[in-house]
């Protein structure tokens, strides 16, 4: 048997803060809140009671985004939902020049000789954000409630339900995404999060999206590296207040990259 071996050479570390522009609603499991009447409740903090982003809810809007992106095949199921994965064999994956599959990783029970490049984090409402809606007083903890009526095409029945979501104006963050950097090719692959980002932005996170729900918005974006020779030693690239920014200024991250991780 020949020996795996994987040299990490460094991690590139993005921090932004995520803004609700709209309304923002991610389910929650329905055990922490008892309320008459609410059909969909957004997840919760239990310690605190504070909505939240998950990390996988942001990291997994990339990744469709990317695949929708790209044009390709949905053809893994995982729960309820389908994603892309190249089959074992593909040479597309082999030589890890699928981008969804080398940066977001493949399902765990597939043999695969790559390894996931992107961490996403969870993103806590901001502390300004929590007091701000404490002030306002809204229908809910750190929430509104929004009633939505589906009317039958043919009786016209009206069937109403009530959502709980976070206001527009709410800030989450700072959430952290971690891209680990494996090979010079990495340098390239990290367009691929910046662009997923910006397709977010472009689309909308959480459910409900077709009726106006979840635009968000990145800002405050800090980028810093730590280089695997003297992983203590927090390198500083630059600050932007947009993902466009951020894309715009991607030759001068790479090359900034290239010396601050070298990859050799």
């Amino acid at each position: 048997m020949t020996d795996k071996t994987i040299t990490l050479y460094g991690r590139v570390f993005i921090e932004a803060t995520i803004e609700a522009k709209t309304g923002l609603h991610i389910g929650g499991s329905g055990s922490d809140l008892e309320i008459g009447g609410l059909d969909k409740e957004v997840i919760r903090n239990p310690l605190t009671k504070k909505p939240y982003i998950p990390g996988s809810s942001l990291r997994g809007k990339m990744r469709s985004q990317m695949e929708k992106l790209l044009g390709l095949p949905q053809n893994r199921k995982i729960g309820q939902v389908t994603i892309h994965t190249c089959a074992d064999e593909s040479e597309f994956r082999k030589n890890g020049s699928c981008p969804v599959c080398t940066v977001f990783g493949v399902p765990a029970e597939m043999d695969y000789d790559n390894h996931t490049r992107l961490v996403v984090r969870d993103a806590e409402l901001t502390e300004d954000s929590a007091q701000k809606l404490a002030d306002a007083r809204t229908d809910l903890l750190y929430a509104e409630l929004k009633t939505e009526v589906a009317i039958d095409r043919v009786t016209s029945a009206a069937t109403p339900r009530t959502m709980e979501r976070v206001p527009a104006g709410a800030e989450f963050g700072p959430t952290e995404l971690v891209f680990s950097i494996y090979g010079a090719a990495d340098y390239d692959r990290l367009k691929t999060v910046i662009d997923a980002l910006q397709l977010v932005e472009d689309d909308y996170l959480g459910g409900s999206g077709s009726r106006g729900y979840g635009k968000v918005e990145f800002t405050n974006i800090k980028v810093y590296a730590r280089n695997g020779d003297d992983y203590s030693d927090k390198k500083e690239f630059k600050s932007f207040g947009s993902v466009q920014e951020l894309a715009d200024a991607f030759g001068d991250l790479k090359t900034w990259l290239q010396t601050a991780v070298p990859a050799q």
